[in-house]
């Protein structure tokens, strides 16, 4: 009898125990706090890149076609950036094997550096009727070089002469037009103008279409008779040229 009501007050014991302990931990909790909405905070779209600029393409060196160097001749000159193309032909025959090109070049540039005592070929670069890009006038593809391939207009713009006379009614090849877009859509100034539309470049020279110091506006890809006065680069490859800077605007994802 003692032993049960000894079991009995223990039982008693520990609920009323477990009942105190349950009261404590209730009173020692924090209070629920109200449910917080987390608004999501919108990303930002990342800065959009405004350099539009094409893939290099493949161009053939100077050393490749043996161009020779002037002994007197000064180094490259260059301008700030590169912010329009001049597109110019040879007047050299067509209907050439293209493994010949190297002969030509070597010709153009005798002309050029010795004949007419621009101690280098003038245009920037030359792409002949199978689509080959040949660096032309020293000082780097990848820089900024003054040429002296448009009277008046040489600084701030890359020369590019297609091999070949393409006077009215001759026949441009689809290699070729493919090349210089391509080589323009890298070369032109990745923060310049749109390559379809237009640009203010100043004359340095009178004897240019515009008096020295005439601010002139010409197209970004245009032809050498916008800034001179001369049939280059003859009436077929200029009626070409909006197909060009159309072709080399894609190219730039503009």
């Amino acid at each position: 009898m003692y032993l049960a009501r000894n079991r009995r007050a223990r039982t008693a014991l520990a609920l009323t125990v477990l009942v105190v302990l349950a009261a404590v931990a209730s009173w020692l909790a924090p209070a629920a706090s109200p449910l917080r909405v987390i608004t999501p905070v919108p990303t930002r779209e990342p800065p959009r890149d405004a350099r539009h600029q094409g893939p290099r393409p493949v161009i053939v060196p100077r050393v490749a076609w043996q161009a020779e160097t002037v002994a007197t001749a000064p180094g490259a000159r260059y301008a700030p950036a590169v912010k329009a193309a001049v597109i110019h032909h040879t007047s050299t025959p067509n209907g050439y094997d293209c493994a010949t090109v190297p002969d030509t070049l070597r010709d153009l540039y005798a002309g050029h550096a010795y004949g007419q005592h621009w101690d280098d070929i003038g245009y920037n670069f030359l792409v002949d009727a199978c689509g080959t890009v040949y660096e032309g006038r020293a000082g780097g593809v990848d820089r900024p070089v003054i040429g002296a391939h448009t009277r008046g207009f040489n600084e701030g713009t890359v020369g590019v002469a297609a091999i070949g006379t393409f006077n009215q009614g001759a026949y441009v090849p689809e290699p070729m037009l493919d090349a210089i877009a391509r080589l323009l859509a890298w070369k032109l100034d990745a923060r310049g103008p749109d390559l379809r539309g237009t640009i203010a470049l100043v004359s340095t020279n009178d004897e240019a279409r515009y008096p020295k110091g005439t601010t002139a506006l010409l197209p970004v890809v245009g032809g050498h008779t916008d800034g001179f006065p001369t049939r280059c680069p003859g009436d077929a490859l200029y009626a070409k040229i909006p197909d060009i800077s159309a072709r080399a605007a894609r190219l730039q994802r503009r």
